[in-house]
């Protein structure tokens, strides 16, 4: 994945449509495969496809998919079996998987015993179907006026910490990274009151919370902000362009607590003031037995962290490929660095004599 960098520095996931003499086809013909397991928090307004839609209108490749029920928990989940169906139709890269709004607010007692005996038959059977598939929990918000079921949830507030403590819990037993909803939807509630994020229900989203979400999820998976992305005719241009900033700043500043590193890479370029070209690649493959760049330019590294010189401007395509105990993966990434620009030589232009200018 591609941290975004400013000045200089390029966003290595933005597949622009520039031509160069020296522009390499695109050697990775497959889309990044998602797919989003969970219920109406995911399902309502159509969420993923505002994701899919915000990822190719930033020109990723991509396909999403939605296997989602209303009023599911995992346990609901577990039981389905069209649920099995579609996490074995496609070699997933990355699975999304949210649980009922109430489930992870209780006590860790009750979770191992309502939750995790479920959720660990869907762990196994996306393992199964690809041993390398990236699994991330997609942490929820509280109620706007919080639950009465237990006297700890009874405000937003303290529902909203009850259930991240749940999915940080989930997260501390499997090690998957949390993408943080809850925390993205906290932020916009306290710093812009205005925008009302509840369906009349208090606990569904509205359009602009789905496009909240689905902006979370962008900057999550491609560590890249959501601006200038697609916008749905359900929400307001002038909120939409908050939603992309507030998921972008408060995700961005999660990424390591919530271990959104985990299985990426990091791809930054740059033309530096003195014209050469470099690009500066990280591997965040914990348990990688190898990794291999090729830099699309004749050029290779087995190093972890490597900084690596281009000799000339144009297009290049880099290939990470990890070997790893699920397997061999390959991840594209593109690079492109412009032509310098001559400067001018252009003699100035004389002034007439007699100053002022010739009527014709």
């Amino acid at each position: 994945m591609c941290i975004l960098k400013r000045g200089l520095l390029g966003s290595l996931l933005g597949f622009f449509s520039i031509t160069s003499s020296k522009a390499q086809a695109d050697p990775n013909p497959n889309p990044m495969n998602v797919l989003f397991i969970g219920n109406s928090y995911t399902h309502m307004n159509k969420m993923p496809e505002m994701f899919e839609q915000i990822a190719i209108s930033k020109k990723m490749k991509i396909e999403v998919t939605m296997d989602a029920k209303s009023n599911h928990t995992f346990k609901m989940h577990s039981e389905r079996p069209e649920l099995y169906q579609s996490i074995n139709s496609k070699k997933w890269d990355y699975v999304v998987l949210q649980g009922f709004s109430r489930e992870l607010m209780y006590d860790y007692s009750q979770i191992d015993t309502a939750s995790i005996p479920y959720f660990n038959k869907i762990v196994d059977s996306i393992y199964a179907n690809n041993p390398c598939t990236n699994i991330l929990l997609y942490m929820t918000w509280g109620y706007k006026e919080g639950s009465t079921l237990i006297p700890e949830a009874d405000t937003y507030l303290h529902m909203s910490e009850r259930i991240a403590n749940g999915y940080k819990y989930l997260s501390n037993i499997y090690d998957f990274p949390i993408v943080p909803v809850g925390d993205v939807h906290k932020y916009v509630r306290e710093n812009y009151p205005t925008i009302n994020l509840y369906h009349e229900d208090n606990q569904h989203p509205m359009p602009v919370t789905s496009y909240l979400i689905a902006s979370s999820f962008y900057t999550a998976i491609f560590k890249s902000e959501p601006t200038d992305a697609f916008i749905p005719k359900s929400v307001k241009p002038e909120e939409a362009k908050l939603m992309q900033e507030s998921a972008y700043k408060v995700v961005n500043a999660s990424i390591d607590t919530y271990k959104l590193r985990k299985n990426t890479l990091e791809v930054n370029y740059e033309r530096t003031k003195t014209g050469a070209f470099y690009a500066y690649c990280k591997s965040h493959y914990a348990n990688a037995t190898s990794v291999t760049w090729d830099f699309g330019d004749g050029f290779t590294s087995n190093e972890k962290n490597v900084a690596h010189h281009y000799k000339a401007a144009g297009t290049y395509f880099i290939k990470l490929t990890v070997m790893d105990d699920c397997g061999t993966r390959k991840i594209y990434r593109k690079v492109y660095f412009k032509e310098p620009v001559p400067p001018s030589h252009t003699k100035p232009t004389q002034p007439t004599k007699g100053g002022g200018k010739k009527s014709l």
